[in-house]
């Protein structure tokens, strides 16, 4: 094996061309996915304090800013609701009538879009949590027929892909037999298949204003120290019929990412949550970083640890600034 200074690396980085034509990992900016927020109580939109730049949008206003969105070259969208009226048991989350249900008709009548509904009931319970409370428990399996509710509704709206996100065992079995058995064979599962109880998500719960009322998500959501427990949460979803297996947080989780993409020949997808936009755009606002710089290399990052698809409040962005 030959050694400096006959072995000189440095030749492969001496010009931006060289750089360049010589880079490992490219990212494709139409396999990254908008959430999107679709808020039934305002008109107009209205922005989120914890995430500057990303707003809270009507139905009509999500319906033009999903209309820009394609104008702009964006592939795909992922919906969340918020409704005007919250229960015990969510029940706005399965309403064919609902928020995301009138949001995603619109939008797939009116677009080209590729559209990812999220499928979880916190956003629609009084309570907060992802699933019905007994106590002070999350119970599982009488959750998951709400979460088949709700994977119907939204099939029968025309959406591409649904998106469990609850982290309720079993929940992509009881999914995919209830899509099947009502004539939507074609429609994906995109599973939230590791997904860990982060801190991370704080700047969401306020956007969607989810946060529990009691407790915390850490007796179904997963322990960001289990790494082995992960790859086993993401094998389970593959024989539960997942057709698109996810990893959520991302820029924490590269190594989860990393060893999801060598195990398994799914396609995986990798969301960058609310706190790593705003801490990002926190740092420069503050002029501590240089923001295109970072979002490239956070991207980059992802990418490179193997996500197929890049879930990021920075989609619109990229897209407008021509980030990649």
């Amino acid at each position: 094996m030959k050694m400096f200074p006959d072995l000189r690396l440095r030749r492969l980085r001496i010009s931006p061309e060289i750089r360049e034509i010589l880079q490992e990992t490219n990212v494709r900016k139409e396999k990254m996915i908008m959430p999107m927020f679709v808020d039934e109580r305002i008109k107009g939109k209205e922005e989120i304090s914890s995430m500057p730049g990303i707003f809270r949008y009507s139905e009509d206003e999500a319906v033009s800013k999903a209309k820009e969105y394609e104008d702009l070259g964006i592939k795909s969208v992922l919906l969340f609701g918020i409704p005007k009226v919250k229960d015990e048991l969510g029940s706005q989350a399965y309403d064919e009538s609902g928020i995301v249900q009138r949001a995603i008709k619109r939008i797939k009548e009116e677009t080209n879009l590729i559209i990812f509904a999220d499928l979880c009931l916190c956003e629609y319970t009084s309570h907060g949590h992802c699933g019905i409370i007994n106590g002070q428990t999350v119970e599982n399996d009488s959750t998951l027929e709400l979460y088949a509710k709700i994977a119907r509704s939204y099939a029968i709206k025309g959406v591409d892909a649904v998106a469990p996100s609850g982290m309720m065992d079993g929940q992509v079995a009881r999914i995919r037999k209830e899509l099947d058995t009502n004539g939507f064979k074609d429609t994906i599962i995109m599973a939230y298949s590791a997904k860990f109880a982060s801190p991370l998500y704080s700047p969401f719960r306020e956007a969607a204003y989810s946060a529990p009322s009691f407790g915390d998500r850490r007796s179904y959501q997963m322990n960001y120290g289990n790494f082995r427990e992960a790859i086993r949460e993401i094998e389970e979803d593959i024989e539960e019929g997942a057709d698109i297996i996810m990893v959520k947080p991302a820029l924490f989780y590269l190594d989860i990412i990393r060893e999801a993409r060598n195990r398994f020949k799914y396609p995986l997808a990798a969301y960058s949550v609310s706190a790593e936009y705003s801490m990002i755009m926190n740092a420069a606002q503050n002029k501590i970083i240089d923001l295109d710089s970072v979002i490239k290399e956070s991207t980059t990052s992802i990418s490179r640890a193997g996500a197929d698809l890049i879930i990021s409040y920075f989609t619109e962005y990229i897209y407008r600034n021509r980030i990649f």
